[in-house]
């Protein structure tokens, strides 16, 4: 697919509406996503980025209906990721001695991967490539979201190249972000900041003030996934902005694991106490037995609290409450607060396992937990609800 965003700038990248899972099996992709990339011509012309490798002959071949490759002075990396660079092998084959533009770090990751020696030119924040009338401003993004990951600024036509950055995994025929449904758009572009860019908010807050610092007149935001933002594209930084700073909302995310239905039924009675306490807070259950954890990851990520709970098996936890909690553990949340609860049958160690757990996860733990043993009673039952009393008025 390509298209022309004006009349130095075209897209060529690919749109993947079979999509369904990304990073291996990790991150689901419901509506799809795309992989960028930009031709950019001046007196010269540089290539900004690429896509992912299993449509890198595809790529290659439509590439050439767009300009003879040779006319291709200069190609800029933003990120070394395959989904962003696989196709440089199948294009380095037919332009084998263009320049590379990338950082240090970029050059070590694609080494790394293709094990090349090509032509690199490694770059810095401020540095500049001149095209002709235009030039490209480049902005090094460490650890947004890895240690290579960069953007970079056209001048004249005011566009920022962001890679990862305000992206996300989303297809559309329409690619911007005044003619895509903007409930999906947002929906999406949070579940992309939550599993990928919330264990750096600190550095991406960092990040975003020195761009902010260098008074870049950006008119148009293209990202290396998903959606270009050209109507106000100041909203999705902003948006940032206020994402990296701790952000939560008037939300309580009640996550568990259950064998028998008691551990779902603590569940739900602690849900009805937190919302018979305040009726203005959203309370959200998720079986993760049966969830999608990259969704969920997103409504944590939105949550004032979570409450975590599993049925102890074998002296520890059901293995889906046990990946939640690894994940957790490396998202490096602050100021959320969680308890744990759960059934057991004679030796009950998931409640102290979880509390540990999400204790050493820097979250704030707020009860000491709660189990009962078997098919919780009408006692245990209203022990939970007074939990979740607890819990609301911790909010």
């Amino acid at each position: 697919m390509a298209f022309q965003l004006n009349d130095h700038v075209t897209y060529v990248g690919k749109i993947d509406w079979e999509l369904r899972n990304f990073h291996g099996e990790e991150y689901s992709t419901h509506r799809g996503s795309s992989y960028n990339s930009y031709l950019v011509r001046d007196e010269k012309t540089v290539l900004i980025d690429t896509v992912w490798a299993p449509y890198a002959k595809e790529f290659v071949e439509k590439l050439k209906l767009e300009i003879d490759l040779k006319e291709i002075d200069y190609i800029v990396v933003n990120h070394g990721e395959i989904d962003h660079s696989g196709a440089l092998p199948e294009l380095l084959k037919e332009i084998p001695d263009t320049p590379i533009y990338c950082t240090a770090n970029a050059v070590k990751s694609l080494k790394g991967h293709y094990h090349q020696d090509w032509n690199f030119k490694t770059v810095k924040t401020g540095d500049r490539l001149s095209l002709g009338n235009k030039e490209l401003i480049f902005v090094e993004m460490a650890m947004m979201h890895w240690p290579d990951t960069m953007g970079c600024f056209l001048t004249g036509d005011n566009i920022l190249f962001s890679n990862d950055v305000f992206g996300q995994h989303y297809a559309s025929e329409v690619m911007y972000n005044d003619l895509v449904d903007e409930g999906e758009l947002y929906q999406e572009a949070l579940k992309y900041y939550a599993n990928i860019i919330t264990p750096f908010s600190k550095i991406a807050d960092s990040k975003l003030k020195e761009i902010a610092k260098m008074n870049l007149p950006i008119q148009m935001i293209c990202p290396s996934h998903g959606i270009i933002w050209r109507d106000n594209p100041m909203q999705i930084v902003e948006t940032y902005a206020k994402w990296a700073n701790n952000y939560q909302e008037d939300q309580v995310t009640i996550l568990y694991d259950t064998m028998w239905n008691g551990t779902r039924r603590m569940a739900e009675a602690i849900a009805e106490g937190i919302r018979e306490t305040d009726p203005a807070v959203v309370v959200k259950l998720y079986n993760m037995g049966r969830s999608d954890h990259t969704d969920v990851m997103a409504e944590v990520f939105k949550s004032k609290a979570i409450v975590v709970g599993s049925a102890t098996v074998n002296k520890g936890i059901l293995t889906s409450i046990a990946g939640m909690l690894e994940e957790i553990h490396g998202m490096s949340y602050k100021n959320k607060k969680a308890v744990a609860f759960g059934t057991y049958g004679w030796s009950g160690e998931s409640v102290k396992i979880i509390t540990e757990r999400l204790a050493a996860s820097g979250l704030t733990v707020i009860h000491e937990g709660l189990k009962a043993m078997w098919n919780p009673d009408d006692a245990a039952i209203e022990a939970c609800k007074r939990m979740g009393e607890e819990v609301a008025k911790s909010l």
